[in-house]
C-alpha cells in the first residue's frame, strides 16, 4: 500500500477552542486549513497514520519511537483537562521500522520513553483528524539531534516499512515555523525568522525536498523553528516520486510561522532521490579531490568497514600512490582531518606536530581519529560514508609571537597555551572573522583564562579538498 499521502502541520495549543478561549479566532485561517488536512486524511482512511513529533522524546544521537499498545494524554497543561485522547499505536508497523533500523545499523528505536503521555506536537494534529476520522492506529517518532541526512534518511525507512507492511499510511509532520516573526512573539524578532519562513514555505510550495536538506543549520537556530527536522523526515518518505504539493495556508499573527501543506505521492522519479543526489555529487567531487583527502577517505571507508587501519604503502592503490607528492613519504609536519556532513561537522582531530614517521602516516592516523575518537560525536557509521566531505590541513612549524597584531585570521592559524594547558585553531574558518574571535576559542578550547599568563603562537597551514 505505502505513503498515500503527507501533511506538513503546526501545533500551537491556542488552536484548540477551549485552550484559545476565543484566542483561535486569530489565527482562523490556520484553523480552517487544518479542517482540510483533516477531511483529507478521512478520505483516505488510512491503516496508520505516522506522526513526527519534535516535543515527543528526543535525544541527541538517535530517533525514539514510542513503544507499547498505546498511549493517553490530554490539555490539562494548557488549562484544558477535558479535552484527551487515547489512541492506539500500530505495534506491527513499529516492530517493522525498528527491526529495519537494525538491520541497516541506524540510530533508531524505543528504548528511554519516561513518560508516555501523548505531547502537544502529536495532540494537536489528533485534534483535527478525530473529529473526522476515528480509525487508524497511529505511530509516534520524535526527532533527533543528528544531521538533516539523517532525519530524510529515517523518512526512507519509514516508507520502505509501509511498503512492507501492506499498510496504507499517511505521515503528518508536526512542527511550527519560525518563533521570532514579531517583536510581540514569545520569543521577539531576528532577521533570520521571516527569511527562513519565506524559504520553507517556497520549498514546500515546490516540493523542493533537496532544499530542505539543504538548509543552514544556522538559520535554522536563529529562526527558532521547531518543525524542520520534522518536515525532512516527511520529505523522505515521498523519497523517489513525483510530489504534487499544495500549499494550505501560512499565517505569522502570533508572532510563531503556521504553514499547512498536503503532499501527494505521484510516478517514481530517480530524479527525486535526494540522498542518491547528494551522494552522487560528493563521490564526483571525491574523485577530483587531492592525493591528501583521497589518502584520508581510503582510510575512512576501511576503518569503519572493517575497524582495520590502512597499512602505508601497503594497502594504498598504485593510482593513488604515484599522486601523493614526495613530501608525503619524506617529510614530517602536524596535519588536521576534518569531516563534515551535510555541511555539519563530523569530527576533527589532529596533531600540532609530527607525531609519525611521515605526512601520510599522520593523516593516516588523524582521519581515523577524526571518524571514531573525536568526543563531540559518535563513531561514523557506514551508511553516513557517501554523504562525508573530507579536508586535509598540514600544518607549518608554529612560532612565537608577540601579539595579536602579528596574527592574521585568513591566512594563520593560533596556538595559545599557558603552562601545560594549550588551545589551537586552525585559519579561515567560516564564522570566525576577526583575531580577536579567533584567540577567545582558542583559549576555550585550552581552558585558558584571559587573566592567565598565556603566549601565542601562530602558525601556517596548506589546507586540501
Amino acid at each position: 500500500m505505502g505513503i498515500k499521502a503527507a501533511y506538513m502541520v503546526p501545533h500551537p495549543p491556542l488552536i484548540v477552542p477551549a485552550v484559545g478561549r476565543g484566542g483561535e479566532k486569530e489565527i482562523g485561517e490556520t484553523t480552517a486549513a487544518y479542517e482540510r488536512v483533516a477531511q483529507d486524511i478521512a478520505r483516505i482512511a488510512p491503516d496508520t497514520i505516522v506522526i513526527l513529533s519534535p516535543h515527543s522524546v528526543m535525544y541527541a544521537d538517535c530517533f525514539h519511537i514510542s513503544p507499547g499498545n498505546g498511549a493517553e494524554g490530554d490539555f490539562s497543561r494548557f488549562g484544558a483537562p477535558q479535552v484527551s485522547f487515547r489512541e492506539q499505536y500500530d505495534t506491527d508497523f513499529r516492530k517493522r521500522l525498528t527491526a529495519i533500523l537494525e538491520e541497516n545499523g541506524f540510530p533508531g528505536g524505543t528504548e528511554g520513553e519516561r513518560d508516555r503521555r501523548l505531547d502537544h506536537g502529536t495532540m494537536v494534529p489528533l485534534y483535527f483528524i478525530r473529529n473526522y476520522y476515528g480509525g487508524g492506529k497511529i505511530v509516534r517518532i520524535g526527532l533527533s539531534g543528528l544531521s538533516l541526512t539523517d532525519h530524510y534518511a529515517l523518512g526512507t525507512f519509514i516508507r520502505r516499512t509501509a511498503e512492507e507492511t501492506g499498510r496504507s499510511t499517511v505521515v503528518v509532520a508536526s512542527g511550527d515555523l519560525s518563533h521570532k516573526l514579531q517583536e510581540y512573539g514569545p520569543y521577539g524578532f531576528d532577521p533570520a525568522g521571516p527569511v527562513y519562513d519565506a524559504k520553507i514555505m517556497k520549498a514546500a510550495a515546490e516540493a523542493d525536498f533537496g532544499g530542505m536538506l539543504a538548509f543552514d543549520e544556522e538559520l535554522l537556530d536563529k529562526a527558532a523553528e521547531c518543525g524542520h527536522r520534522s518536515f525532512v523526515i516527511m520529505a523522505g518518505t515521498l523519497d523517489g516520486c513525483e510530489v504534487d504539493a499544495e500549499v494550505l495556508s501560512h499565517q505569522d499573527v502570533t508572532g510563531v510561522g503556521y504553514g499547512l501543506c498536503i503532499f501527494r505521492p505521484g510516478k517514481p522519479n530517480e530524479e527525486r532521490r535526494f540522498l542518491k543526489v547528494m551522494t552522487d555529487r560528493i563521490a564526483g567531487q571525491a574523485a577530483e579531490a587531492s592525493a591528501y583527502v583521497r589518502l584520508a577517505r581510503a582510510t575512512i571507508e576501511r576503518y569503519v568497514r572493517t575497524r582495520r587501519r590502512l597499512i602505508f604503502p601497503k594497502d594504498i592503490p598504485a593510482e593513488l600512490l604515484r599522486d601523493l607528492p614526495q613530501e608525503a613519504t619524506k617529510e614530517k609536519a602536524g596535519a588536521f582531518v576534518s569531516v563534515h556532513k551535510n555541511g555539519a561537522l563530523r569530527g576533527c582531530i589532529g596533531t600540532i606536530g609530527p607525531t609519525e614517521d611521515c605526512i601520510a602516516e599522520e593523516i593516516i592516523g588523524n582521519a581515523i581519529s577524526a571518524v571514531s575518537r573525536d568526543p563531540r560525536f559518535d563513531m561514523v557509521r557506514e551508511d553516513e560514508l557517501g554523504l562525508l566531505e573530507i579536508n586535509v590541513d598540514i600544518l607549518g612549524k608554529p612560532e612565537y609571537i608577540s601579539g595579536p597584531e602579528e596574527l592574521d585570521v585568513r591566512r594563520y592559524g593560533v596556538i595559545v597555551s599557558c603552562g601545560a594547558k594549550r588551545g589551537l585553531l586552525l585559519p579561515d574558518l567560516e564564522g570566525v572573522d576577526t583575531v580577536e574571535d579567533q584567540i577567545r576559542i582558542a583559549m576555550r578550547k585550552g581552558g585558558i583564562s584571559p587573566s592567565d599568563n598565556y603566549r601565542l603562537q601562530r602558525f601556517e597551514v596548506v589546507r586540501y579538498r
